[in-house]
């Protein structure tokens, strides 16, 4: 990386805020833990992390114009970079339980659902099917990545199409009775399903290569 990139943690509410700065912190980012609407839209990267009830992410998101920043910031083709429920809410909406659900992000078409398998939450390393061309993926194609997560999108609708070029969004796999979303790679924005910051040194490669993308 040439000098140090600015990272803004978006701060909300969420409980794997620390872990995340520290994350940062160690592979050189300068970082900032902020709600502040101009912060987090002037930074070099956005990190959006995210921990508990999909719709009580969204209220808390809500709350900081979350919405705002994240459509502002990839209007300007900013990189944004989702973790775990931070990657759900870049979804349309979620099956999860809620005596007040919100809407998502709605960044990508698609519903988080429950995992199909017997045991639940997902706790625990596993490996990921990933595509081809992939920068963030870069050098750890084939490790395994920590998750911690009872939801997840299990079906993915979106395909560009029509008579311009569109760049697809590349979309890592992995399976817990059944194959859910695990990473995407969309333009400026990029979220994963697992806690890179938990995932040791496939973690931190992961979140290098993001930050050299800045």
């Amino acid at each position: 990386m040439q000098g140090r990139p600015h990272v803004v943690v978006l701060d909300y509410g969420s409980g794997n805020l620390r872990s995340a700065v520290r994350m940062l912190e160690r592979l050189g980012a300068e970082v900032e833990l902020t709600s502040v609407r101009d912060r987090a839209i002037g930074a070099d990267g956005l990190l959006v992390p995210g921990v508990g009830n999909f719709h009580a992410c969204m209220a808390g998101l809500d709350a900081v114009e979350g919405r705002r920043i994240v459509d502002t910031r990839l209007a300007g083709g900013r990189p944004v970079l989702g973790i775990c429920v931070g990657m759900q809410v870049l979804f349309e909406t979620s099956a999860e339980p809620s005596s007040a659900p919100l809407p998502g992000l709605g960044q990508w078409p698609g519903v988080v659902r429950r995992l199909e398998a017997g045991v639940v939450p997902h706790m625990g390393w596993n490996s990921v099917d990933v595509p081809s061309g992939s920068r963030l993926f870069a050098g750890v194609e084939d490790e395994r990545f920590y998750f911690v997560h009872s939801y997840a999108v299990r079906e993915w609708t979106l395909h560009p199409s029509g008579p311009f070029e569109v760049v697809a969004p590349l979309v890592t796999w992995s399976d817990h009775g059944g194959r859910f979303v695990a990473a995407v790679e969309n333009g400026p924005l990029s979220a994963t399903q697992f806690h890179p910051e938990k995932s040791g040194d496939a973690g931190a490669r992961l979140v290098r290569n993001w930050l050299e993308s800045l």
